[in-house]
């Protein structure tokens, strides 16, 4: 993108499997680092039959700026030229939408890598300091998120250049540590060939977690789905639902600490909402700090690496515009 003073307006998007957000960024403020993102529209994904409806309802919307640039962030992965959004039955082909829009510019990137790319414009005030540190200026930065599956990404520097590095970490084996996510370990891999990350750091991986605790601690095992879960740990109403929370957040600490440590994380780790926005006590109170720096001869490379909760939710939408805007 041309670096002049006029700002070229861009079409930045969040396209779930509910909602397909728009918006336009029309400003920079460099020495904020924020970008001005106004026009916004969110539109019932399943009101259209293909991304190019959707995305052609929102150009006629904002036909007075007469965008050239557009970046949407997508919930799913891509493979090439070619996006499959299987939830909603969408196909496209980048290079053709591009051409029928007449974009000058069109990228579509799928949600780790935008919360990768939102990473450094990110507002420190709006999010919850998990573990303190120094985010060191010009290093890698980690983000990962337990929500629906378990997804990573990070942001890769290498002098004034940058780049966004997408990967599979959510499938990595799990490792045990401590005693307990032994014993929670061997109940796991009675039910699962191959326990991953995402198996147990998930929405679903919470009743996973759960029912493994319940059967170490020997007592009968509910029906409860991860909100239930929750609830009843926040509530006070079960002992075993809140001691599979604590471990849920002590766990995630050296699953991060293993993340940073792969991705030489020492611009900071960033981790996404998922349930963990609700239990923000339970996090803070766990030991996810002391185990994100367990990590033998390396602890002194982990040790001033500071982890963030990110709970403001137009990331998509920064990190969309930050994919365009840094070219």
């Amino acid at each position: 993108m041309h670096h002049d003073n006029a700002f070229e307006p861009i079409i930045v998007a969040d396209i779930g499997g509910t909602n397909a957000r728009f918006a336009l960024v029309t400003a920079f403020d460099k020495s904020a680092m924020k970008f001005k993102i106004e026009q916004a529209q969110t539109y019932p994904s399943a009101d259209f039959s293909s991304l190019e409806s959707a995305l052609s309802q929102y150009v006629e919307f904002v036909s007075f700026y007469a965008p050239k640039y557009a970046c949407l962030a997508v919930a799913g992965p891509i493979k090439g030229e070619s996006v499959r959004l299987t939830n909603l039955g969408w196909n496209f082909v980048v290079s053709d939408v591009k051409q029928e829009f007449g974009f000058e510019q069109l990228s579509i990137i799928n949600d780790f890598a935008a919360f990768a790319y939102a990473a450094p414009y990110l507002d420190k005030t709006e999010n919850l300091s998990i573990k303190s540190g120094y985010f060191s200026d010009n290093e890698n930065i980690a983000v990962i998120g337990p929500g629906t599956g378990f997804g990573a990404a990070a942001l890769v520097k290498n002098n004034q250049h940058q780049t966004v590095l997408s990967c599979e970490a959510g499938h990595i084996t799990l490792a045990a540590v401590t005693q307990l996510q032994f014993e929670l370990l061997a109940q796991l891999k009675k039910q699962y060939d191959h326990v991953s990350v995402e198996t147990v750091f998930s929405g679903i991986g919470l009743t996973r977690l759960y029912q493994a605790m319940a059967k170490i601690e020997q007592v009968e095992v509910d029906e409860l789905n991860p909100s239930q879960i929750t609830q009843r740990a926040l509530d006070g109403h079960c002992e075993i639902c809140l001691k599979t929370l604590e471990q849920f957040c002590s766990w995630l600490g050296s699953v991060a600490g293993d993340l940073a440590l792969t991705f030489g994380a020492r611009g900071g780790v960033f981790i996404g909402g998922g349930i963990l926005p609700r239990i923000q006590h339970i996090l803070l109170d766990s030991q996810f700090s002391q185990n994100f720096v367990k990590k033998g001869i390396m602890t002194n490379f982990v040790q001033d690496i500071p982890v963030t909760l990110v709970v403001q939710d137009n990331i998509p939408l920064i990190g969309a515009a930050a994919c365009i805007a840094n070219r």
